[in-house]
């Protein structure tokens, strides 16, 4: 490797636009939506997918909402072939749906794809040839009126084939394929002289493709690129214009995004960015933040982790844990900083009269994309006092006070110290029962109690528990229910203890849920323990939950 390579490379030029408007528009509308996966992701996979496979796929990009689906490239094997012709047999195609195919400009090529579209309902055909420099002069050597000579051609047989089968519903599309670094006037010129030879209306659609074939660019040149085009082609109201973004510089996303704010209509893409190299456009990434700018777009991706499931299957790539959006880890967050600002978050959320979503670190509801907020928060050795406190109350209803949330993220750290590994719900919640006495046999259970007031209003508490296995009495006597069995506790164990915290809430909304008592206690020493009481009667959960905390300075 040299020292410094940076010297191999020269920059791309930008384009003359000083009156561009893309920098000051929003993404407002939907584009028309292609998947590729059939074709271009397909074509990437170390093992292709077979039909079984290619059928699976389909169907599951008709439940998303794709109206138009690159399914495949007919000439170039039998097996595309056949898929082609097996959905037109098998009438799998909906009456909304356009299947579209590709061929390069070369006459037996385009023969063979009009074979396979016979009968079809409904189809795209698509045109490519490579425009660029490099690729005209060093792959194909081909001057500028050579190559366009080749897309006329092409052109001109698709448009006689199309008018031999009138009973297929025909759109043409063209692709300068490696439109982003040709020659803006070429690029124009080949698709002015395509588009003559089509003659776009309303009867004889026309779809122009301008693809960022490899990313050699920022995302704003290829904006400038897009709107330079739009302001160029005469025939602009009578096509639609499409973009085709590759990820080679990490930036596929940001380019489609940019080219619809610059006029384009319509986004060829795969699912979580399949393709060549790094890949194209994700259109599931792209389609979702639409959703955060309070716009549908038009596709169902509900159930994300469904959709995860069938394309790792079909295309034996595994889809990242932190792929936007879809990725297992997207939504969760291990940090306690960022526990704590989500547990808040959702907190403020269901307080607030509007349901405009709006909590920290989440652009999007993971409900949305059908995960659940188990995923949000997990619990590792980096995680705070929110992180635990978060899973007992979205898995068991528990709303922890702050300082039983310290005090139990000091144990849930110590555990996770010590293993260097993840906590999952279960632990939690074991580790919890297990350290506030939510077991089946605590310490000192709570069989029954009697409480009396005196002519005096003192109150008279006595109770029977086990202890160790041993039933006793305890009595004792109080201004209210938990000082009086305080008393008692310091008569029978000479335990002298005072409460501190007390905080109890309904584990449910109906008149017989259960409810709980949470209750701190300390000796006069300042030493501080925890308890918790589960029960349908709360003066008993109260109880309980102070017989759990005595336990801990018991032992």
């Amino acid at each position: 490797m040299l020292a410094d390579p940076s010297k191999k490379y020269v920059a791309f030029p930008t384009v003359n636009l000083p009156d561009r408007q893309w920098p000051s528009k929003t993404l407002d509308k939907v584009p028309q939506w292609c998947s590729s996966d059939l074709r271009d992701g397909n074509q990437s996979l170390a093992e292709p997918m077979d039909n079984q496979r290619k059928r699976m796929f389909f169907d599951m990009l008709l439940r998303c909402g794709f109206k138009q689906i690159e399914v495949a490239f007919p000439s170039a094997s039998q097996t595309d072939f056949d898929f082609v012709r097996g959905l037109i047999n098998d009438k799998a195609i909906p009456e909304d749906v356009w299947i579209q195919v590709l061929t390069q400009s070369r006459s037996d090529l385009i023969e063979r794809t009009f074979e396979a579209l016979i009968d079809a309902p409904r189809a795209i055909v698509h045109l490519y040839n490579a425009t660029s420099p490099i690729f005209r002069e060093v792959v194909f050597n081909m001057d500028k009126a050579a190559t366009l000579d080749l897309a006329v051609r092409g052109a001109k047989q698709i448009r006689q084939l199309c008018e031999k089968y009138p009973q297929t519903q025909w759109t043409f599309e063209y692709s300068p394929e490696t439109f982003c670094f040709t020659e803006l006037e070429f690029s124009l010129e080949v698709c002015e002289a395509v588009a003559a030879v089509w003659e776009p209306c309303a009867e004889r659609p026309m779809i122009l493709n301008l693809p960022a074939t490899v990313e050699v660019s920022s995302p704003n040149v290829y904006a400038d690129q897009i709107e330079w085009f739009c302001r160029h082609f005469s025939r602009r109201d009578r096509v639609s214009i499409s973009v085709h973004p590759h990820n080679d510089r990490g930036t596929g996303v940001a380019s489609a995004e940019l080219a619809l704010m610059a006029g384009a209509d319509r986004v060829e893409g795969c699912l979580f960015g399949n393709g060549e190299r790094t890949g194209n456009v994700d259109l599931v990434t792209m389609a979702l933040n639409f959703y955060t700018q309070g716009i549908s777009p038009g596709l169902d991706f509900s159930d994300l982790k469904g959709i995860v499931e069938i394309v790792e299957q079909c295309n034996q790539l595994p889809v990242h844990p932190r792929h936007p959006y879809a990725g297992e880890l997207v939504f969760t967050a291990f940090s306690g900083s960022h526990q704590d600002a989500i547990k808040k978050g959702f907190a403020a959320q269901k307080q607030r009269e509007s349901n405009i979503w709006n909590v920290p670190y989440l652009p999007l509801d993971p409900a949305d994309v059908g995960c659940s907020y188990e995923a949000v928060i997990r619990v590792n050795s980096q995680s705070g006092k929110s992180g635990a406190a978060w899973l007992l109350e979205q898995n068991h209803g528990l709303k922890l006070p702050r300082g039983l949330q310290i005090e139990f993220s000091k144990a849930v750290q110590k555990e996770t110290d010590t293993s260097g590994k993840e906590m999952s719900t279960s632990d939690v919640w074991r580790l919890f029962r297990q350290r506030y006495g939510l077991v089946d046999q605590p310490v000192m259970k709570l069989l029954s109690y009697d409480i009396r007031s005196d002519e005096n209003n003192l109150r008279h508490f006595s109770a029977k528990v086990n202890h160790q296995g041993k039933e006793i009495t305890l009595s004792g006597s109080g201004n209210g229910l938990l000082s009086s069995a305080v008393d008692a506790l310091h008569r029978s164990f000479d335990l002298m203890l005072e409460i501190g915290d007390y905080d109890e809430h309904t584990l449910g909304h109906q008149s017989h849920s259960r409810a709980v008592a949470y209750v701190s206690c300390q000796r006069p020493q300042g030493e501080r323990v925890y308890g918790v009481g589960i029960d349908s009667d709360v003066s008993s959960a109260s109880l309980q939950a102070l017989f759990n905390a005595s336990a801990q300075l018991l032992r």
